[in-house]
């Protein structure tokens, strides 16, 4: 039966191994002094429609903790969701690499924050005040960790609300593959040209085997983010094969084919799901997870059939589909849950 606890339980695409199998023949430069490194900025900064500056690192983590550290110094406020994975699931990496900036974490529906949210975060923080952090970042989940994703007006609306309060915007892209492939946008109308100053882009979860990409909008804002790296331990000295990874990934469209196809099981799961009775999706399902309210009874018998997911809360589970998910498992999913 299949796993559908996360994208992370996938293995990484064939055109990704293959192109680690070539990068490892012959000799390449170190520290990322090396061909593939440089193509894969020429790719990104074709693909966003602006030269970016592009740093490989090997975990997301590492990726929004470093990129957090050059927008928000020791004293200031990071804003963000309150179920964002900076807050929820990275064991305080953020406040550790900016030296002691402080998330504040705020509500929103559906997992997303909206302008007078964050205004009204923006207002009452204290701006000035010493005894107050200041604020200077807000970070957006792209797609969400509610599996929903960002119009770029509302992209927009947000980065024009924190840029009027002194704040840079980051971006957590860990599947922003997923929202590229749902909306049929271009990159940038969900980044820079929205206003977007640095985005943290996922390849661990589209395909890769481990790698992601801190991609900075405004190169002058990475004049000084090569020495965090390396102070953080993230310089890996062979960057070529962290760089083979996201060339193969981003060449042809490759990254959008994946996620694409993850979308499209998320949206066969969702339904055949909705179709059932007793069965509540609890929010849109706009890229590849679902958030799915069931019986007790159809729970147990998918976890004896063998599925894997998680348990979020009383009756709701978690759904990931990934850029290799079987329609057969979707199907075989539905079968059980149908009680057919």
């Amino acid at each position: 039966m299949h796993d559908f606890r996360s994208d992370n339980v996938a293995g990484a695409a064939p055109e990704v191994m293959t192109a680690l199998a070539t990068a490892s023949t012959g000799q390449a430069a170190p520290y990322g002094n090396d061909a593939l490194t440089a193509r894969v900025t020429e790719r990104l900064s074709a693909i966003f429609e602006t030269q970016v500056a592009v740093f490989p690192v090997a975990t997301g983590t590492a990726a929004n903790a470093l990129a957090l550290s050059a927008l928000a110094p020791p004293f200031g406020a990071i804003y963000c969701h309150e179920e964002a994975h900076i807050t929820v699931d990275e064991c305080g990496a953020p406040e550790f690499f900016t030296g002691g900036a402080k998330l504040v974490p705020l509500p929103g529906a559906h997992g997303k924050l909206t302008p007078d949210t964050v205004a009204r975060a923006v207002a009452r923080a204290g701006v000035g005040v010493v005894h107050k952090v200041q604020p200077s970042a807000l970070s957006l989940t792209q797609a969400t960790e509610a599996g929903t994703v960002y119009r770029p007006d509302e992209v927009e609306a947000l980065v024009e609300v924190a840029h009027a309060g002194g704040m840079a915007v980051h971006m957590d892209g860990a599947r922003f593959a997923n929202a590229v492939a749902r909306l049929g946008c271009a990159p940038a109308a969900l980044t820079w040209k929205a206003g977007v100053d640095v985005l943290t882009l996922g390849g661990t979860k589209g395909g890769c085997l481990a790698a992601e990409a801190v991609v900075f909008f405004n190169p002058a804002m990475a004049e000084d983010f090569g020495y965090a790296r390396k102070r953080g331990g993230h310089l890996v000295s062979k960057t070529r094969f962290l760089s083979a990874q996201l060339d193969a990934w981003l060449a042809d469209e490759l990254w959008l084919r994946l996620s694409g196809h993850a979308n499209t099981m998320a949206d066969r799961l969702a339904a055949g799901l909705g179709k059932l009775p007793g069965v509540v999706l609890e929010y849109p399902v706009e890229a590849n997870e679902l958030f799915v309210r069931l019986p007790e009874s159809t729970i147990a018998a998918l976890e004896a059939a063998g599925f894997g997911f998680y348990r979020w809360d009383d009756g709701l589970v978690r759904l990931v589909t990934a850029f290799d998910t079987p329609a057969t498992s979707v199907d075989a999913f539905l079968k059980i849950a149908s009680g057919t």
